[in-house]
Parts: C-alpha cells; structure tokens; sequence
C-alpha cells in the first residue's frame, strides 16, 4: 500500500511540476490549465482494457481513420473474441482472422497487427526491448512495419509507456484543437503544430492531453471534428 501511495505522490508531483513549466511557457496552456484545475490526463483510459504496448498498437491501429466511438464499439467486438482483454501477440495469431473481419476489422488493419504479432512471436521484435528505446528509436522500429506510420507509434507511445514527450502534429482533432485555442484563422498543418509544440518540451505529452480535453468541449468546430474522423494516416 505504501508503494501505491509513494507512485501516487510521485506522479502528483510529477503533474505539478509540469503544469508549472507548461504555465510559464505558453500563455494559452496556462489559459487551459487554470480553466481544468482537476485535470487527469488518464482519466479517459479508465474506460479502456488495461494496455501493454502490443495492446496499445491494437486499439491505436484499430483507431486509424475511425471516430473514437467507432473504435470503442469495435475494440468492444475485438475483447469479445478473447474472454474481454485484448489479445496478446500469440492469441491474436490464434484466432480467424475472418472473426477479426466480423469484429469491425479492414482486412488490411488484420495484416498489420498479424504483421506485428508474427514479428513479436519469433524475436524479430521484443516488447521489453521495444519498451526500453528512446521514442525516436522506437519509432523506427515499429514505423518499419507496414501499416503502422507515426500516430499509431505516438498514441501507443502515451498510452502504454507513459512518455512525457509526445506529441501527434497528424492527428486532425489535435490540429482542429490547436487552430481553435490558439485563435488562429487557419487550420495548422503538422509542422505548424510541431513549431508551436517546441515551447512545451519536455512535457509536450501533457500539453496535447490539455489540448484533446480542449478540443472534446470547445464549440468551435473541434467536437464535430472527434466525431468524425481522428486520423487520415496510421
């Protein structure tokens, strides 16, 4: 018990500190900042199957090109399928990939998480060893399978390894969230979204929680934006 509250402690000050940073560095993110004072960052994965990075990389490539209700439904379909936790590497190989299909599954996203899990089976990819790289290197190394481009590495990267320095400039409700509190007249493309991002390292992760629980309430287009489609790339 004294370990939990000790992680807990830890990551509240974790938190703080970063705020703090976060507040002197952008004028806007203090604005978010003080507007959401209980703000949780992981709050939203409490309705979400616990996640080590393979399952990370499922629900983050069964997200591509669907809206976040669209996933949940079918991450739902996919649980199903495996007594309701998501698969590991050797359970997903396991299955009908045709039970897959039914699940809400393209055929080519089955390609991807088969490629990934065939990879991870037969030691050409290891999940300590994936886990323990620098993002940059991580990123190459899942970037390499076809199928799976940056937002699927960076989305994995926050939910599974907790990485404090992550930032998706693709993603379209990030960027609709972006062009809405930053009142610009224009929606930002990825590089815009990365310059801006520079004066929030090295918390640019806490930052982009900020800007999706923004973009989830503002009225200014970004909700019609996570109703529709979350990414264009995976």
């Amino acid at each position: 018990m004294s370990s939990v509250n000790e992680d807990n402690s830890s990551r509240s000050e974790r938190l703080r500190q970063a705020r703090t940073q976060l507040r002197h560095a952008d004028p806007v993110l203090a604005r978010l900042i003080d507007d959401q004072p209980g703000f949780d960052p992981r709050a939203w994965m409490a309705e979400l199957p616990p996640m080590d990075l393979y399952g990370a990389l499922v629900f983050q490539v069964t997200g591509q090109q669907l809206s976040v209700r669209a996933t949940r439904r079918t991450l739902a379909r996919i649980q199903a399928l495996f007594d309701g936790h998501l698969p590991s590497p050797a359970e997903l190989l396991r299955v009908d990939p045709g039970e897959l299909r039914q699940a809400g599954l393209s055929q080519r996203k089955i390609t991807t998480l088969r490629d990934v899990a065939e990879r991870l089976s037969d030691g050409r990819l290891n999940l300590d060893v994936l886990s323990s790289l620098a993002d940059d290197e991580l990123m190459a190394a899942l970037t390499a399978v076809p199928g799976i481009g940056p937002w699927t590495v960076q989305g994995a990267l926050i939910i599974a390894l907790e990485r404090a320095d992550v930032v998706l400039p693709g993603d379209l409700v990030l960027r609709k969230a972006v062009q809405a509190a930053y009142r610009l007249d224009h929606l930002p493309a990825p590089a815009e979204v990365l310059a801006i991002a520079e004066r929030w390292r090295p918390y640019r992760s806490l930052a982009t929680s900020y800007l999706f629980a923004f973009g989830a309430t503002s009225p200014a287009g970004v909700t019609r934006a996570a109703a529709a489609v979350r990414d264009k790339s995976p």
